[in-house]
């Protein structure tokens, strides 16, 4: 069998009596909330983030797009009363569009998602954190966390697991950079491979110049994706030809939540029903809107 055979599929287990989920009763989201279509995970970029924990897509974004966004999160950074009260937000304005972007959806539809509780009309994933990062030179600190994804007890997010042709990265972090980053200059860190990591961190791990650490540079508009069971750091902000400009969003499982955060409900009020279901209560019992549990 060749390894872009898709004749086989995963076992996933469903919650009754070790019975599988019934996989072709599930009706994945194809369209986003404003109706673009889902763009699928590629098998060398499942193959990539699995092996690594973390993926870099450069240059999603058009130039317009940046643009736009960049300067609504300068207006948020600088100038908040610029904006409609309720539109001072990382979901606001433009930067709403990103919540449920066709790659984002794409790739949670695959790492993320539980399939039994999605369907075309709501997500199988819960987005439970959003937030602008703004970094002029010196700023940023190098503080090293998490790993060993595979061994964190029940409950915590930070999680990852996999079986034969299927994985699920539990917490997942977004990050969409509308500035330029110069591999070195400050990007995120990480030490790859250890979502799945089951030895203590070596001392090296604890000075950032280690080679251990891996990093990236991208053009403006790129989206970063890592699991949160990865080991990872920031580091100093260090480029002096732009100020980091990224929105960082946090993604999981329908009946997890990590962190204290819940959209302003006006804001939310005005989002697509679709795209609303990304901020549904968290519980894991029949918690699919406008469809039947698929079991």
């Amino acid at each position: 069998m060749s390894a872009t055979d898709n004749s086989t599929r995963p076992y996933i287990m469903d919650k009754n009596m070790g019975a599988a989920v019934n996989l072709d009763a599930v009706e994945m989201p194809t369209v986003n909330g404003d109706g673009l279509p889902v763009i699928e995970l590629t098998q060398e970029q499942k193959y990539l983030f699995d092996l690594r924990g973390w993926l870099l897509i450069p240059g999603v974004l058009s130039a317009d797009e940046v643009a736009e966004m960049r300067e609504y999160c300068l207006r948020l950074k600088f100038q908040p009363e610029s904006l409609p009260e309720s539109q001072r937000n990382t979901l606001g304005g433009p930067l709403q569009r990103l919540a449920d972007h066709p790659r984002i959806v794409g790739f949670m539809n695959e790492f993320v998602a539980y399939p039994g509780l999605s369907n075309r009309d709501c997500y199988g994933f819960r987005q439970e954190s959003c937030h602008l990062f703004h970094r002029t030179v010196g700023e940023g600190k190098f503080a090293p966390h998490n790993g060993s994804g595979m061994l964190r007890f029940p409950g915590d997010s930070h999680t990852y697991s996999c079986i034969p042709g299927k994985a699920n990265a539990g917490l997942t972090r977004v990050v969409c950079e509308l500035n330029p980053v110069e591999k070195g200059t400050g990007g995120t860190l990480f030490v790859s491979g250890t979502h799945k990591g089951v030895y203590a961190a070596p001392d090296s791990v604890r000075e950032p110049s280690s080679p251990i650490w891996e990093t990236y540079g991208c053009p403006a508009g790129s989206l970063l994706f890592f699991t949160e069971a990865l080991t990872h750091s920031a580091t100093a902000w260090t480029n002096t030809k732009n100020d980091r400009v990224a929105i960082f969003s946090c993604y999981n499982t329908v009946n997890s939540k990590w962190h204290n955060w819940n959209p302003p409900a006006e804001l939310m009020a005005t989002m697509p029903s679709k795209r609303q279901t990304l901020y549904r209560p968290v519980y894991a019992q029949d918690n699919l809107i406008g469809g039947q549990y698929h079991g």
